[in-house]
Parts: C-alpha cells; sequence; structure tokens
C-alpha cells in the first residue's frame, strides 16, 4: 500500500501507540492544562511523527464545536491590515482555533446582513469585524466583536488616528535647536492625516515656533519628492515631519539632491516604522506603530465572547511610540 493509501491515523490510534487513553489525548487537543508533562511528551512524539491533526468536522458534529472563528473587513479597502491580522491570526492558533478572513462587500448595514448569515452558517463560533457594521449583536447566535479601528474603506480611525506623537516629535526636534518647520501631509480623506496636520499647527502655534507651512500630499514617496524640491532657497526650514515613511523617505532623496546633509541641514521624521526605513542610510526617525498588539487584544475579546469568559481589561499603554534616529540631529550652527 503505497503512501496515497494509507489510512489516516484516528484519535484511537494515536492514544494506542502512546500508551494512553483516547480521552487524554482529547484533552491533550483541547489544551488542557492539567496533563502531566511526561504524558504530553509521549503524545507529543506520536503527533509529530505521522503529523497528525483532529479530524475537526467529526469533532464539531460530535459538540456543536467547530473550532473556527472568522475576520471580516471590507472589499474596499485601501490596504488589508497584514499585520494586525498576523498577530489576531497567532493569538487565534494559541487558543486551539482555526481562522478565516474574509472580505465583505457593501455599505455598514449589507456587510451586517452577510456577516449574520456567516454567523448563522453553524460554520464559527464567533466573528471579529474590524470595519463598522449596522447590527445588533443580540441578533447573532454566535459572539460578534466589532473593533472600530477601522473605517468602511479599512482607513485608521479612532487610535490608529491618534496624532499625539507628533507633540514629541516637534518637542525632541526644538529641544535639538529646531524653530523652522514644514509638514508633508497625507490624503485628507484619512482621519490620521487630518488629525497629524491638525496637530502639527496646534503644537507649533503654542510652542512659539515658526511653521514655514504644510504641504498635501498623497501617502508617496513622490509627494514627499516634489515637497521638498519645491521649498525655496533660503526658506529657513531645518526640520520636516513627514506623514508617513514613504513620504519622508522621498523627502530625504529630495533633501540629499539639493545638497542638503540629512540631519546636518535638515532633519526628517516619519511614521508607521516601516523596514526600509530602519535600514535606509541615514536611519529613519519615525513613530512606531504596535498593530500587533491591536490585533492579540481583538482576538482575546473575541475568544473571551466565544467561551463566555469576562472581556480582557483594554491595555492602557499607547501603541504608538516615537523612535530617534539618524535622521533627526542637531540644525545648522
Amino acid at each position: 500500500m503505497d503512501e496515497a493509501e494509507t489510512p489516516r491515523l484516528t484519535i484511537h490510534e494515536v492514544a494506542r501507540r502512546a500508551g494512553v487513553s483516547h480521552q487524554t489525548v482529547s484533552r491533550y487537543f483541547s489544551k488542557n492544562e492539567t496533563l502531566k508533562p511526561a504524558t504530553r511528551a509521549k503524545i507529543d512524539l506520536v503527533v509529530q511523527e505521522f503529523n497528525y491533526r483532529p479530524n475537526l468536522v467529526a469533532r464539531s458534529m460530535r459538540t456543536r464545536h467547530t473550532n473556527r472563528l472568522a475576520i471580516t473587513l471590507s472589499a474596499s479597502g485601501y490596504l488589508w491590515p497584514a499585520r494586525m491580522l498576523r498577530a489576531a491570526a497567532a493569538a487565534a492558533h494559541a487558543e486551539g482555533f482555526q481562522l478565516e478572513v474574509l472580505s465583505v462587500e457593501g455599505d455598514p448595514r449589507a456587510r451586517a446582513e452577510r456577516v449574520l448569515e456567516l454567523a448563522g452558517s453553524g460554520q464559527v463560533e464567533g466573528v471579529l469585524s474590524l470595519t463598522p457594521l449596522e447590527i445588533d449583536p443580540a441578533a447573532s447566535p454566535v459572539p460578534i466583536v466589532v473593533t472600530g479601528d477601522y473605517d468602511d474603506k479599512l482607513r485608521g480611525v479612532n487610535e490608529l488616528a491618534d496624532a499625539s506623537p507628533i507633540e514629541e516629535i516637534i518637542d525632541c526636534l526644538a529641544s535639538l535647536g529646531h524653530r523652522v518647520f514644514f509638514h508633508i501631509a497625507g490624503a485628507q480623506s484619512w482621519a490620521s492625516a487630518r488629525n497629524r496636520k491638525l496637530v502639527f499647527e496646534q503644537t507649533i502655534e503654542r510652542r512659539g515656533l515658526t511653521s514655514y507651512g504644510v504641504a498635501l500630499g498623497d501617502w508617496s514617496p513622490q509627494s514627499g519628492y516634489d515637497a521638498v524640491r519645491g521649498l525655496p532657497d533660503g526658506c529657513g526650514v531645518t526640520a520636516i515631519v513627514a506623514v508617513n515613511d514613504h513620504v519622508a523617505m522621498g523627502a530625504v532623496r529630495a533633501a540629499l539632491s539639493r545638497g542638503w546633509r540629512v540631519p546636518g541641514d535638515v532633519s526628517v521624521f516619519g511614521w508607521d516604522d516601516e523596514e526600509l526605513g530602519r535600514f535606509a542610510t541615514p536611519a529613519l526617525s519615525t513613530v512606531a506603530v504596535d498593530r500587533e498588539s491591536q490585533g492579540r487584544e481583538a482576538m482575546a475579546r473575541l475568544i473571551a465572547a466565544v467561551r463566555g469568559e469576562p472581556a480582557p481589561p483594554p491595555s492602557e499603554r499607547s501603541i504608538n511610540r516615537v523612535i530617534v534616529r539618524e535622521t533627526a540631529g542637531p540644525p545648522p550652527g
């Protein structure tokens, strides 16, 4: 009999080979913490040797549990929040759940109808929606958790649109001696871009500093490049606060193309802590956004709801952290 014809290993065969009962093997796959380490190790050996996976379909028919969760998001999104999704998936898998990610078309009401269909299908035990839904959670047979982190187009809102680190960036640069600032903004259809522009303008005014103005961009490196190339000679700008790392890297390239030293003549800050910015020369000063913690915490809320447990308390720390690297330094003397 070749490998393709080898009968599928059953939980009873796993138990026989490990020298334990099939109930013990079932507790092993349920992440039961009462199992003795030696017992768990024996089952581990069999599972790894035969690459055994439990039959989730059969188990769901017996227990009415599928051990499956779903994340839904808008199909009209600008970019999928990959880092948040990876962290949420890892958190689900660590708790013994399988996870599906589904894009759902339509406005909040239409998406709510599709999500309720999914919730009533018997295929999942809970749904995490990253985008708004016009829904009464009590109408769903399984828990539905809406994070509120993104709008209909998957643009960050609420904590993801918090612009308070802009104030810290300006204070950092001012402490180095900078007095004339320039902001390269993102598309103003995004709450995050509007908020960063507003906090920039308010902080400059409160601190008695000078703003050379705001260039409205579109999140791209080209918009950062064009904004800095458009600055007149002798403008006096020594500090540039860009709306994100892509714009900031375009700004750095433009400054260097004009013969300006970064940071010797002009300092530049971005936002998002993109990997390329960390390895650029000079390394980009930025704001790191902990989207992973958002994914883990959102999934923890859903799993608690599925298990009928109290929701974990929300984190009190900000997801944003200012990081000073090589593109920030004192202005020219």
